[in-house]
C-alpha cells in the first residue's frame, strides 16, 4: 500500500508540473485531470474513500467541465481550430495516457490485490457531516472559492469578447483599405 501511495504521489507531482509548463490550455487540462485522479488515489490509499470520490466528482468532473465551457466561450476562429487539429497527435496525449494507465494499474492492484484495506482503520463519514463541516467553520473558504470561480468565468468571457472586438475591427480596417 505504501508503494501505491508513493507512485500516485509521484504521478500527481509530475502531472501538476506538466500543467504548469504547458502553453496549450487543452494539454494543461488533460494533465490537470490526471493530477486530480492521482490525488484521489492518494486519498484512497490513506483510507479516505469518500474524499477520493469527492475529488473525482467535484474536481475532475465539475471544474474540468467548467474550464471546457470557458474555453468554448472564447470563440475560437477557424485558424485556431485547424491548429488544434494539428496538436491532436499521439505526442500530445501519450503523456496523460501513460500517467492515467499507471493510476489505473494502481487502482486495480488495490481493489483486486491480496492486501485488502484495513477495515478497522476506516471511519465512515456521511454526506451530512461533510456538509456541516463545509458550511460551518469553513463557510468563508467555500464562499471565497465560489467567488474565485465566478471571477475566472467573467475574466475569460471578457478576454474572449476583447479578442472578438479586435478581430472584428481588424477585418473592418482591412475591408476599408481594399
Amino acid at each position: 500500500m505504501e508503494l501505491t501511495f508513493y507512485i500516485a504521489a509521484a504521478v500527481a507531482i509530475l502531472s501538476t508540473i506538466m500543467v504548469i509548463t504547458r502553453y496549450n490550455m487543452i494539454h494543461a487540462l488533460l494533465y490537470l485531470v490526471v493530477s486530480f485522479m492521482a490525488v484521489a488515489v492518494v486519498f484512497f490509499t490513506l483510507g479516505a474513500p469518500f474524499m477520493a470520490a469527492l475529488e473525482i466528482i467535484i474536481y475532475a468532473g465539475a471544474i474540468v467541465v467548467l474550464i471546457i465551457f470557458v474555453i468554448m466561450m472564447l470563440n475560437m476562429t477557424k485558424e485556431d481550430v485547424q491548429r488544434e487539429k494539428e496538436w491532436l497527435k499521439p505526442s500530445v496525449w501519450v503523456g496523460p495516457a501513460l500517467l492515467s494507465a499507471v493510476l489505473l494499474a494502481e487502482l486495480a492492484y488495490i481493489l483486486l490485490g491480496a492486501n485488502p484495506l484495513q477495515t478497522e482503520a476506516l471511519v465512515a463519514v456521511d454526506a451530512k457531516l461533510v456538509g456541516l463541516a463545509l458550511f460551518g467553520p469553513y463557510l468563508l473558504g467555500v464562499q471565497l472559492c465560489g467567488i474565485l470561480l465566478m471571477a475566472g468565468i467573467v475574466g475569460a468571457y471578457h478576454l474572449g469578447r476583447q479578442k472578438k472586438k479586435v478581430v472584428h475591427r481588424f477585418l473592418q480596417e482591412r475591408s476599408a483599405a481594399a
